[in-house]
């Protein structure tokens, strides 16, 4: 009877070849939906103390930011009108509000970063380089767009519905509404103005290309004005302007964005 030997240690039956453990450690590595919410619970909490620290630093500089954030609405005030507030607590309140909504703005870049790195684990270790332009872009996204509604697309608004103004209708608008309105331009113009970063790092990966972008631009602009018509604050068509016409823009610079970083054979294409 003959004896067949058993496979050795450096026998090719059981030697892993390099693929394999490069198998093995992905497959060690890949974390389980339990650690995914650990991650998370642990990149909101040092969120949460960067923007207790934003806040706490905003309220040395809090008249400053006040006079700042509300300049816009008092300068669209005809002659011998003021802001009013109907409420013991409304102007407080308010106080309150510029401080948090300043220190989420002074720990925006601190946040952007708790967000990759959550998501980075998920990347392979070429995309996970993105960390820094991810980081400045989102940043410079959001102060882009903070800054187009505070000089243009706040003061266009205010002026437009203090032109209603007549001799049997005085305008003193509500200081709690004059803010409302205020912030929630400004997340919605500070998020619209992530469209270029947004197609810089799909265009990076491959997902999308300029030509792409360009054969949808008919649908682009249909559903640029239907999120328009949905994230105005107000749902006049004035409103609805100063957001759609932004998105436009948008889209176009992104297309440029998407042709500028894309792989070379699209712009060889886009030419031709």
């Amino acid at each position: 009877m003959a004896l067949v030997p058993f496979p050795g240690p450096q026998s090719g039956a059981l030697k892993k070849t390099d693929d394999d453990l490069d198998d093995d450690h992905e497959i060690g590595g890949r974390m389980s939906f339990l650690d995914h919410l650990e991650e998370l619970r642990k990149r909101i909490i040092y969120a949460c103390y960067g923007i207790a620290l934003g806040v706490g630093a905003s309220f040395f500089f809090i008249q400053r930011i006040y006079d700042f954030l509300l300049a816009p609405a008092i300068a669209t005030l005809p002659e011998g009108s003021k802001l009013i507030y109907t409420q013991p607590t409304e102007a407080f309140s308010l106080y309150i509000n510029i401080s948090l909504i300043a220190g989420i703005t002074f720990a925006g870049p601190f946040i952007m970063y708790q967000v990759w790195q959550f998501i980075a684990p998920g990347l392979y270790s070429n995309e996970k380089k993105f960390v820094i332009p991810f980081v400045l872009f989102s940043t410079l996204g959001f102060l882009a767009g903070a800054a187009f509604n505070h000089y243009v697309a706040y003061p266009f608004i205010m002026i437009y519905f203090a032109s209603f103004n007549t001799p049997n209708l005085t305008y003193m608008p509500q200081l709690s509404y004059v803010f409302g309105l205020y912030v929630k331009m400004l997340i919605a113009l500070g998020l619209v103005f992530q469209m270029p970063t947004i197609v810089f790092f799909l265009a990076k990966v491959g997902v999308v290309t300029a030509k792409l972008l360009l054969q949808q631009f008919k649908f682009a602009i249909l559903i640029i004005f239907i999120v328009a018509a949905v994230i105005t604050p107000t749902g006049d068509p004035m409103t609805l302007m100063v957001f759609a016409l932004p998105m436009v823009t948008l889209y176009i610079f992104s297309i440029f964005v998407a042709w500028v970083v894309g792989p070379k054979r699209d712009k060889a294409d886009a030419t031709t």
